[in-house]
């Protein structure tokens, strides 16, 4: 039991917590892409993906582990985000700070997304058992080389500053 939910009833939970934050992170990004603040989204995707961190503690094996670890750098990003966003409005530094922390608790999701899909997805594991064979690390570069690009592009392109102007 984990917080009066059934182990499977709290892993299901995180992993639907999970591809929502996702789901809405990419909304997100397609926004800054396109220079647009999307703020409904926004709050979907900053709580969402707090809740995917926060979920993800109380799953076993328990201690400090390489999952725990992601967890506590995504909070710490996100807390960046949501100040950022909500405390100084994405004013002067603020900006790329938001862009910047949001993107990458973006990228900390979907990374472990592709480490589960590889574990759990039986059409996957025989591809990389030990997720240290070709295909996985080729998926892993190719996840953060995209979201290195659209980080860039997101930094140049969005600009909340000019949308009041307009």
């Amino acid at each position: 039991m984990i917080l009066g939910f059934s182990f499977e009833a709290f892993t299901k939970l995180h992993v639907i917590i999970s591809l929502i934050g996702i789901f809405s992170g990419l909304i997100v990004l397609w926004g800054m892409l396109g220079n647009r603040k999307l703020a409904g989204w926004t709050a979907v995707f900053l709580a969402f993906t707090v809740l995917t961190s926060v979920t993800g503690f109380p799953l076993p094996p328990f201690g400090i582990d390489p999952p725990r670890i992601i967890g506590i750098i995504s909070l710490v990003l996100l807390a960046g985000a949501i100040l950022g966003y909500y405390v100084f409005h994405l004013q002067g530094a603020w900006r790329w700070i938001y862009v910047v922390t949001a993107i990458i608790s973006l990228y900390l999701n979907v990374f472990v997304f592709v480490i589960q899909a590889f574990q759990k997805l039986a059409f996957l594991q025989p591809f990389a058992p030990t997720q240290s064979e070709p295909p996985f690390v080729v998926a892993q570069a190719l996840v953060l080389a995209l979201f290195a690009g659209l980080g860039f592009l997101s930094l140049r392109r969005f600009k909340p500053a000019l949308l009041a102007l307009a």
